[in-house]
């Protein structure tokens, strides 16, 4: 039996893999798709399907089905996905669609079929697309428009026919009926002529048309005439200048906006732009010119004078020669120099264009200097020299001097620019962009201090130290600021943002703080966002941001914080909308089971939950925050619970009898020895609780004016009337109440600071209530804070339901004061034989 058992063995272990691997084949065949965005996006590219697989959902909107030999499209193919709004069915190897393909399709806005050797298609094939907006038909075997069916396509935007075979411009009718088509696309074609006529069918006026990579030879004179365009391409069109020459010289009376003219770095004809060929430019009716990987523009050459009304200048992967002028009297408003070959801004050329607008001189990685700086260029908003490799010293004074509107200035990505800070009058400048710049300055001095306008800021890994408190001074308008990846002096934030007053946006991530004070944020009362990212913060402590009530999104991911605490999590900022906690050490024990549970109570205002995972205990290290089973806790904490129970109930008692003894001394005297209260004599008209801090004014206020002026009343003051030796609580019970008619209290801000104030005014309370009469004067002193006064319920009830006497620092005031005191004090009274002969002998 042994030896049958092990020849058993494998072959059950063999039949167990092949069951596996067949039940793995079929699960993937039923749901071989990846699901990108659940019920919505699926990708289905590269699995030798040849047909939509079952399991994609009726609600999917983007669809992917690439590199699949699906061969024929039959009619009603997509029934089961009607409510698709993108579809690619690139390299699909597709050669006939039948009509009514597309069927259902109502919603769909782009369609992909590229790479689709197509040889029959259906009259109807594009038919039920009501809604598209994208074709893309590139490399997809076509000869000629005459038979492509899409002229029923009324809200086509973008047709692509790059890549094919078609040999003839000749738009055919249907084009009038593509009223919304914007660019129209025959790169890479075998168009060589273009012939009066060809385009007459073009029905939108605002079309980009491309026609770069074709052969083109000639142009008919006036085939372009009376046309419209938004953009026409014609790069790589032309095998020499000659051909050029004529080509664009017959276009007149062309109306475009843009004309890109060039060439490409791997087929380069044309040696370089000259004058002449700019020339021939004139007969164009034209608003922007870019010219592409043309050469040089040539020594001696200058913008024709008939381009002078040209807005808009792009020159890219050129050269400019040393004597290259631009007209004086150009009317060029954007000029943008990329990938040139330079190594010197050229602030001289550019200077005569006095119109200029918008500069950019970007990407060229030869340009590092300033020879000297712009002038006269009052027009000048925007400045974008970003992306090159300039080494510069930047005196705001001498810069803008040559620019005094500039708004916008972009240095970003260079090597290296030095700020100076001496400066004339405030700046226009608005928008400052240095990131990946190394900086000298900043941090040091005040840098910025000369940009009162600047709005924005964004000096991120400059390799900027915030040494500086004033680092920042000037800036008055800033509302963004971005300095992410520097560093502050210790790893501390303190008040290095204190004239920031108007900040909206602030970015410190990455900026290897240990700590933020909490006085830190105090002027940024109008902080929206901020970011504190990737540092080392141990804690989040809600007291930092309780000076900026509008702070909406918080990001504090990748730091070093364990958990919050429970006092931590209740004075979070009420704005606070999108916290974001992932990616820190959280500590996934008991002990902060509090913070585990308002994780899972916060998934409406915690963002990227998902990476919120357990550092420690080890055994729960990569666990998700959000699936820690609270009820381990739960349990524990019970067990502990019941066994600890009855010491912590004598513990609360203890505490609780030391804590008010007191009160417990009074309730025995009030409860227990009141009927002696009766039949002890009244001592005293009233007994005075007053704060000792203001026995001065009980003196000169009360005891004064009540015991020695007619009529006379005894008051029991306690720095005269307790009998020394005895517990205060008792000469309070029994000097004090016992042997009194009446009670005042003198409620000052010192009064309600007081334990004894408040313990013997709850004292006269009670008394009051169990001797059922109106035995409690309430004096308020002038001043008294309202704030302060409301904090005390007890009392702030007791006055708002009772008559209270206030005490104001004035003749008349004073005089009805002590009227209406006197008048409360002598309800009740028995007088005396020896007080009448007084009286009367002092009357």
């Amino acid at each position: 039996m042994s030896s049958k058992g092990r020849v058993f063995s494998p072959a059950c272990f063999t039949f167990s893999l092949a069951m596996l691997f067949e039940l793995n084949l079929k699960t993937r065949s039923l749901s071989p798709c990846l699901e990108v965005v659940p019920g919505h996006s699926y990708r289905c590219m590269e699995l030798n399907l040849t047909r939509i697989p079952s399991s994609v959902p009726n609600t999917t909107q983007n669809l992917d089905l690439s590199f699949n030999p699906l061969k024929i499209l039959h009619t009603n193919y997509f029934s089961a996905v009607f409510a698709l709004r993108f579809l690619d069915l690139t390299r699909c190897h597709l050669w006939k669609i039948e009509d009514n393909a597309f069927m259902g399709l109502n919603s769909l806005l782009v369609l992909i079929l590229t790479g689709n050797p197509l040889q029959i298609l259906g009259p109807r094939a594009f038919h039920h697309l009501p809604s598209l907006q994208r074709l893309v038909a590139v490399e997809t075997n076509l000869f000629s428009l005459a038979t492509f069916p899409i002229g029923h396509l009324t809200s086509l935007q973008e047709l692509n026919l790059s890549h094919n075979h078609i040999s003839s411009l000749k738009l055919p009718g249907y084009f009038s009926y593509l009223i919304s088509l914007q660019r129209l696309s025959f790169h890479l074609n075998e168009i060589s002529s273009v012939w009066v006529g060809d385009l007459d069918a073009l029905a939108s006026p605002n079309v980009t048309l491309v026609l770069s990579r074709n052969e083109i030879k000639h142009v008919e004179r006036n085939a372009f005439a009376g046309l419209h365009l938004q953009q026409l391409v014609l790069r790589g069109c032309f095998e020499d200048r000659v051909v050029m020459h004529d080509s664009i010289q017959n276009m007149s009376s062309l109306h475009v906006n843009g004309l890109l003219i060039g060439q490409y770095r791997d087929i380069r004809r044309l040696d370089g732009l000259d004058k002449t060929l700019l020339d021939l430019l004139c007969v164009m009716h034209l608003q922007e010119l870019t010219v592409i990987e043309m050469g040089n523009l040539e020594t001696g050459s200058t913008l024709s004078p008939c381009l002078n009304n040209i807005s808009s200048v792009r020159v890219i992967h050129m050269s400019i020669s040393e004597d290259f002028e631009f007209p004086n009297n150009s009317n060029i408003s954007q000029l943008e120099l990329k990938n040139m070959a330079e190594d010197v801004v050229p602030a001289r050329k550019i200077s005569s264009l006095t119109k200029l607008k918008v500069l950019r001189i970007t990407h060229n990685k030869y340009l590092r200097y300033f020879e000297k700086y712009f002038e006269g260029l009052q027009n000048l908003e925007i400045l974008d020299l970003s992306v090159n490799k300039l080494v510069a010293r930047l005196p705001w004074v001498e810069f803008l001097e040559g620019v005094p509107n500039l708004k916008h200035l972009n240095l970003s990505f260079n090597t290296e620019i030095r700020l100076l800070i001496e400066c004339s009058g405030p700046a226009k400048l608005e928008y400052l962009d240095l990131q990946h710049t190394s900086l000298v300055s900043p941090g040091i001095v005040p840098s910025f201090i000369c940009l009162n306008h600047l709005i924005y800021l964004d000096i991120s890994y400059t390799g900027t130290t915030v040494i500086a408190q004033c680092s920042f001074c000037g800036l008055h308008s800033l509302r963004v600021l971005k300095m992410a990846g520097n560093g502050f002096a210790n790893g501390q934030l303190v008040d290095n943002f204190r004239n920031l007053t108007t900040l909206h946006f602030l970015d410190i991530s990455n900026c290897q703080l240990k700590s933020i004070s909490l006085s830190s944020l105090t002027s940024l009362r109008e902080l929206q966002l901020l970011n504190v990212s990737h540092n080392k913060l141990l804690g989040l402590h809600p007291e930092t941001y309780v000076h900026v009530p509008l702070l909406h999104t918080l990001d504090f991911h990748n730091n070093q914080l364990p958990a919050l605490m429970e006092e931590d999590l209740k004075n979070l900022p009420a704005s606070l909308k999108h916290l974001d906690l992932s990616e820190n050490l959280f500590d996934c024990s008991c002990d902060h089971v509090y913070f585990l549970r308002w994780t899972k109570n916060s998934s409406a205002l915690l963002r990227n939950v998902q990476n919120m995972v357990c550092y420690s205990p080890s055994d729960l290290k990569n666990v998700q925050v959000m699936d820690f089973a609270l009820a381990s806790c739960e349990i524990n904490t019970t067990t502990v619970a019941v066994s600890v129970t009855v010491v912590v109930v004598l513990i609360v008692i203890a505490i609780l009898c030391y804590k008010y003894y007191f009160h417990l001394y009074y309730i025995m005297v009030l409860f227990i020895g009141n009927k002696f209260s009766e039949e002890k004599e009244m001592v005293y008209d009233a007994f005075v609780i007053f704060s000792s801090k203001d026995q001065e004014w009980v003196t000169e206020k009360l005891q004064q004016p009540l015991e020695e002026e007619l009529p006379y009343f005894r008051l029991c003051l306690f720095y005269r009337d307790f009998i020394p030796g005895v517990s205060i609580i008792t000469n309070i019970i029994k000097e004090g109440f016992q042997s009194s008619r009446k009670v005042i209290a003198v409620v000052s801000d010192n009064f309600l600071e007081s334990h004894w104030c408040n313990f013997e005014l709850e004292v006269a309370q009670s008394w009051q209530l169990v001797e059922r009469k109106a035995s409690l004067i309430l004096v308020v002193l002038e001043g008294v804070d309202k704030t302060a006064l409301h904090r005390k319920l007890g009392l702030f009830r007791y006055l708002r339901r009772n008559t209270f006497l206030t005490w104001k620092d004035r003749d008349l005031s004073r005089h009805v004061f002590l009227r209406q005191l006197r008048s409360a004090l002598l309800e009740g009274k028995k007088w005396t034989e020896e007080e009448l002969r007084l009286m009367v002998r002092n009357g």
